[in-house]
């Protein structure tokens, strides 16, 4: 799998984390340089709406 680039389109589910326990879609703005886990990236981007509207700016861990 690639890690995820600017301007990709995410569907994070229950399987990412216990905190995605209702799905969201995530447009990725960048991935960040923060230290984390072996194989895991931050990423910043935007929660999306069911209308594909960005709604809430955040930071997601994300296992490569």
């Amino acid at each position: 799998m690639t890690a995820p680039r600017s301007g990709d389109l995410l569907y994070v589910t229950r399987s990412a984390s216990v905190q995605f326990i209702n799905p969201i879609y995530f447009r990725v703005i960048r991935v960040l340089a923060w230290r984390t886990y072996d194989g895991w990236l931050w990423l910043e981007g935007y929660q999306l709406n069911i209308k594909g509207d960005a709604v809430v700016r955040r930071a997601i861990g994300w296992m490569r």
